[in-house]
């Protein structure tokens, strides 16, 4: 099955100069084909889940393309970044919300039942809150709680990624030097 994702990738990826001949990116060509953001890096690849968790979470529409502009920026790996945005798909994000909804409201103490109006409308609305529902498309409730995940499970992603990817090598590393050691003849 991984041999088959692999090769049907491989297959349907575009390679660097097809990029560079597209004449869409040929204007900006110098930026985007940096290697080091497309280089599977112990530093890129965590910033690359990272970002794609939190534009994943916060931006409902553009994902992939906020987080490949914004990859830019923090050095992170733009395929990485790409796909974890499909952290958030039909599937996970009604989910989600529920849970922000429910983080926003327990930490903003929101009672469901209040006796003059809505928490929402009984705030004066300022620009971040007007902006972070632009953002979201939820309520303030709902916003809050998405930012508040977005945040930690970006930062948890973050370093769970680094910790993964500083196993795999090491293990890589304990393989090689065993088969270096079976290799060479005892005297």
């Amino acid at each position: 099955m991984r041999s088959r994702i692999v090769s049907w990738t491989r297959r349907n990826m575009p390679t660097r100069e097809e990029l560079e001949r597209n004449r869409w990116i040929r204007p900006f060509a110098h930026r985007v084909l940096r290697s080091e953001l497309w280089r599977f890096t112990r530093r890129s690849v965590p910033r690359g889940v990272a970002l794609g968790m939190l534009v994943g979470i916060l931006i409902p529409f553009a994902q992939i393309l906020f987080a490949a502009l914004l990859s830019f920026s923090v050095r992170a790996n733009v395929p990485v970044a790409a796909l974890t945005t499909f952290i958030t798909n039909p599937f996970t994000t009604p989910i989600l919300w529920v849970i922000a909804y429910k983080i926003g409201s327990w930490l903003l103490h929101v009672d469901a039942m209040t006796v003059i109006a809505p928490v929402n409308t009984a705030i004066e609305r300022t620009e971040l809150q007007d902006a972070l529902q632009w953002l979201t498309g939820a309520t303030l409730v709902t916003a809050f709680g998405l930012v508040l995940i977005a945040i930690v499970s970006s930062a948890v992603s973050y370093f769970v990624t680094g910790f993964a990817w500083r196993a795999w090598i090491g293990r890589k590393r304990k393989a090689r030097v065993m088969r270096a050691r079976n290799r060479t003849p005892m005297a």
